[in-house]
């Protein structure tokens, strides 16, 4: 028996210019709406233990498909049927009443949750005690930070349970500690063998977790395959498309708890060192530097980089997790590593260095810093494309051939 069954499902909506417009359609009978086709038709098949990521532009359709799965919004068309229970990392609190205070909300979204009471008081405490948010328990939510409101949407969330877990872009929600005790939580689903079913924009998030991607393009299943093989061709056909600008990197003054930030990143060649140097293709040696501060009660950092070229596109990624390379820390939870490319073998061009400071399984976020070093590559041949691979040439006697110059 699948746990999500999705049979030609597809979601329309009415777009109105303005609020009459609806009352006079329904009065006259003539359409005074533009029809919108959000989702196109889908049939999917996923099965119990499967973790399925959804990758795709803003605006793709993503969230709807969510949303459907959920059963927070019902399909235009096509059956959905999803086998368990659900539990839906959407719009966290979106429930929540904001004159009723933390108390009565968590036993209001147990009752709508289908929870008995006695079921909602078994799980009061450890519900209180996963948010952390203390005696502002029995106050009113509108009156909570924004951190407080969203640890006890979802500690309520996941307090029970589920069968199929439906996550909406983060893996993680809040800040510091709590972001990685909400990441811990949801992995804990993944390990017991839960369905879990999320859309995500973090690509390598999608390819070190699923079983399976699916790609949404202009509310169409565009493809559905490994991860690796979906992520290729959604990367391909976002090869030239401009990003949004990035921060730069900056250092931390404090390091938040259950946190972990970069301090620098910085590239060294040719005896200079910075975030820029030039560098020539096979010829120069180049380092890449990371300094890091971390809060020294979680696990010890791991580190990956990506080399982006001036498109924007991956030419080739490390890290220290999946090469075994072990990251050291003094006891403040300081730490540093190097890495060295000989010989650099990158073509002329410009790149970009994308450092990524993750957990101690290498998939937890903890800081992204795009643009956190420059590369300006020159050479010397007339070789084309991004990268020059080890190769050797052998000349050989030409083959003789019967008959030729008889």
């Amino acid at each position: 028996m699948s746990a999500i069954s999705l049979r030609q499902v597809e979601k329309r909506y009415r777009l109105y210019r303005h609020g009459f417009d609806r009352l006079v359609e329904a009065l006259t009978g003539r359409a005074r709406h533009t029809p919108i086709q959000a989702l196109h038709p889908i049939s999917l098949e996923v099965e119990p233990g499967e973790v399925v990521g959804v990758i795709g532009r803003n605006g793709a359709g993503k969230s709807t498909l969510l949303k459907l799965i959920a059963g927070t919004m019902p399909p235009s068309a096509g059956e959905i049927v999803v086998n368990g229970r659900v539990t839906a990392l959407l719009e966290l609190g979106s429930g929540f009443h904001p004159e009723m205070s933390g108390r009565e909300n968590i036993f209001l979204s147990g009752t709508i949750m289908g929870l008995e009471r006695s079921q909602i008081e078994a799980l009061y405490d450890g519900i209180v005690d996963f948010a952390g948010i203390g005696g502002f328990i029995d106050q009113p939510v509108k009156t909570y930070s924004s951190g407080m409101f969203v640890r006890l949407a979802f500690a309520v969330a996941t307090a029970v349970e589920p069968d199929v877990l439906v996550v909406d872009e983060a893996l993680s929600v809040g800040d510091g500690a709590f972001a990685r005790k909400s990441f811990d939580r949801i992995m804990a689903f993944r390990e017991r063998g839960r369905t879990i079913f999320f859309c995500s924009h973090s690509l390598y998030q999608v390819e070190a977790l699923c079983t399976r991607a699916i790609w949404i393009d202009n509310g169409q299943m565009r493809m559905v395959g490994t991860p690796a093989d979906v992520i290729a061709e959604y990367s391909e056909a976002l090869a030239g498309v401009p990003t949004a600008a990035q921060p730069s990197l900056e250092v931390a003054s404090q390091q938040p708890q259950g946190s972990a930030s970069f301090r620098t990143v910085e590239v060294e060649a040719e005896g200079a060192r910075g975030r820029t140097v030039h560098l020539l293709s096979g010829r120069s040696d180049l380092w890449v530097h990371f300094d890091f501060a971390s809060d020294p009660a979680i696990g010890t950092p791991t580190v990956a980089m990506e080399f982006k070229s001036s498109d924007g596109k991956v030419v080739a990624s490390v890290g220290t997790t999946h090469e075994g390379v072990h990251v050291e820390r003094d006891s403040a939870g300081n730490g540093r590593v190097s890495l060295f490319y000989p010989r650099l073998p990158l073509l002329r061009g410009r790149y970009s260095v994308v450092a990524h400071l993750l957990c101690e399984r290498g998939i937890h976020v903890y800081e992204t810093v795009e643009g956190a070093a420059q590369l300006v590559v020159a050479q010397e041949t007339l070789e084309q494309g991004v990268v020059t691979l080890p190769h050797r040439w052998e000349p050989r006697a030409p083959k003789q051939v019967a008959g030729v110059g008889e």
